[in-house]
């Protein structure tokens, strides 16, 4: 008899690009997060995303997403063709960043001189923010999230669409990185984890091959 394999992908893919005009917010069981749409070019990122989902084989068999607006309106153009019903996870929502909520990154690091020469050294700021969720709890339940997609789900790949954030947060421990945020996913980029038992390994990082060369996706 021969055994089912074990071996998955588990596909972490970021937002498109977002509204930063936008002043619209939602009361998460974190406090209040800011949750602005897609940005026209997000929404034309969403649909070349779309494109490339479609076209891989085999499909995916399940799509769990951030209910955060920016998270949905990027899954929907793939979710309607493929005619998947996506699962939403407040876990899987973005890190709440406390009084930084909203606020522009370059207003952000203009309040605080020791903030840009951090970001000018290559240093995380993360922590750094009034009330901030404290990066061992975002982790957990991160973590907690997306192993909990996992288990019941042996022997197809999976699609994740949620926040940079929460795509450090799953993946520096695989790494051995300590601190949050050590590297910023393009927008609909495409991060992926093999998922073998309870062993993981980091495929690729932050691949927009659809974005920078679209052509490639055409007619799958």
């Amino acid at each position: 008899m021969t055994e089912q394999p074990t071996e998955q992908i588990l596909y972490l893919i970021r937002h498109g690009a977002s509204d930063f005009d936008s002043r619209e917010f939602s009361v998460t069981p974190r406090g209040r997060q800011w949750d602005p749409p897609l940005s026209e070019i997000g929404r034309d990122q969403a649909q070349l995303l779309a494109k490339r989902l479609l076209s891989m084989r085999p499909q995916p068999i399940a799509v769990h997403s951030s209910p955060m607006r920016r998270a949905r309106e990027t899954v929907a153009p793939y979710a309607e063709v493929a005619g998947i019903d996506v699962v939403f996870d407040d876990d899987l929502a973005e890190g709440y960043v406390g009084e930084w909520e909203g606020k522009p990154f370059e207003e952000i690091l203009a309040s605080d001189e020791r903030l840009l020469q951090r970001v000018r050294n290559q240093e995380p700021i993360y922590g750094h923010a009034p009330g901030v969720e404290q990066i061992t709890p975002f982790r957990a339940r991160v973590k907690a999230a997306i192993e909990g997609i996992l288990q019941p789900q042996l022997g197809g790949n999976i699609v994740v669409v949620c926040h940079g954030g929460v795509i450090n947060a799953y993946i520096a421990p695989l790494l051995g990185v300590d601190h949050e945020m050590f590297f910023i996913p393009e927008n609909t980029s495409m991060n992926s984890v093999i998922v073998d038992g309870d062993a993981r390994r980091v495929r690729f990082l932050n691949d927009y091959l659809h974005l920078s060369d679209p052509r490639l996706f055409e007619d799958a």
